[in-house]
């Protein structure tokens, strides 16, 4: 079995774009891309090429997504179906179609995660508690990957339409020596605007 991984030409282009924008090349620069939109992975990139990624086999692994569980114990899924009887195949279809932000919080859409999170729905604070501290922990354990980090690029609609989520991302990572840009001093993600 091999890990194969997910969003690579997103990973790929942002990885681009952000050396572009620094104006250096790729080579010596390490960076953790975060692929954040309905699917959502992480890639740790040196030199231009990955050296790790949060999806693996199936684009299951890794962070919490809109319909999908990410990262589960293994031990879990051999549960629900030795001792409490649930199909394989509706186990799967669970993990990929009915978790994530929508069992946590009722909604795939990180847009209503986050008006209902500052309306104090409990559900909605949880699911994104629980997605910004897997976040946190893959860059972290990508961070590692790379022996140390450069830049840390969003991508995809969460990880461009959501300061929120990029400041909350960001504010667990102080002790690798990250820090977010005001507006002023954010360069654009290098669309032009008409």
């Amino acid at each position: 079995m091999r890990r194969y991984g997910f969003h690579g030409l997103s990973h790929g282009s942002a990885a681009r774009r952000a050396a572009t924008l620094l104006g250096r090349d790729l080579a010596g620069l390490r960076l953790v891309t975060c692929h954040l939109g309905a699917g959502a992975s992480l890639c740790a990139i040196r030199d231009g090429r990955s050296v790790d990624t949060t999806m693996g086999f199936t684009p299951l692994e890794g962070l919490v997504m809109a319909t999908r569980s990410g990262s589960v114990d293994p031990g879990l899924v051999l549960w629900l179906i030795r001792s409490a009887g649930i199909e394989p195949a509706e186990v799967e279809n669970a993990l990929a179609h009915r978790s994530g932000l929508l069992a946590l919080a009722g909604t795939p859409d990180m847009r209503w995660v986050i008006a209902r999170a500052a309306d104090d729905d409990e559900d909605a604070r949880l699911a994104l508690d629980v997605y910004a501290h897997r976040l946190r922990a893959g860059i972290a354990a990508m961070t590692a990957s790379l022996g140390g980090l450069d830049v840390l690029v969003f991508t995809g609609g969460v990880g461009e339409r959501s300061p929120r989520i990029r400041r909350e991302a960001a504010a667990g990572l102080g002790h690798l020596g990250g820090r977010t840009r005001s507006r002023a001093e954010r360069p654009c993600h290098g669309r032009r605007r008409r």
